[in-house]
């Protein structure tokens, strides 16, 4: 099933059931897969729909670390519940073991050695990671990869 048709069934399910928040971030993903369409002109692929989601939980996890700093819980955690529910719909995410090896294959097939030519390391091996590890730690392992 694909997850548009999943989002419709489950904003249904939330409707009924009366799950005030599920029911506006699956509204909110919803109306964001619809402009998406209408950019695109044509109807979405996989892709592109987990890209909308990943979108979503991006801000989400911005907007967690930024009421984190400034020490509002109550955003905080109502933001932590609507990643949740955004991360049902999206890929299992690769641990770091996985994530690691990646890089290394990554690392020798760019024949990349030094930290400055991190790009090209990158270039191989986000088509390979996309929708299942967030960027900034595939950056930040990269990075520390290449420094050893």
């Amino acid at each position: 099933m694909s997850i548009i048709k999943q989002l419709d069934e489950d904003i249904i399910k939330a409707l009924k059931a009366g799950e005030k928040l599920k029911l506006s971030v699956l509204r909110g993903l919803k109306s964001d897969l619809k402009y998406k369409l209408i950019e695109a002109g044509k109807e979405l692929s996989g892709e592109q729909v987990l890209e909308v989601l990943g979108s979503a939980r991006k801000k989400r996890m911005e907007s967690i670390e930024q009421f984190s700093k400034a020490g509002r819980t109550d955003l905080s955690d109502k933001e932590q519940a609507e990643l949740e529910i955004i991360v049902a719909y999206l890929p299992k995410q690769m641990d770091e073991s996985e994530l690691r090896e990646l890089i290394k294959a990554a690392i020798t097939e760019s024949g990349v050695d030094s930290p400055q030519k991190m790009g090209l390391v990158m270039k191989v091996l986000m088509p390979k990671v996309k929708g299942k590890a967030d960027g900034k730690t595939v950056q930040k392992l990269v990075t520390e990869l290449l420094a050893n």
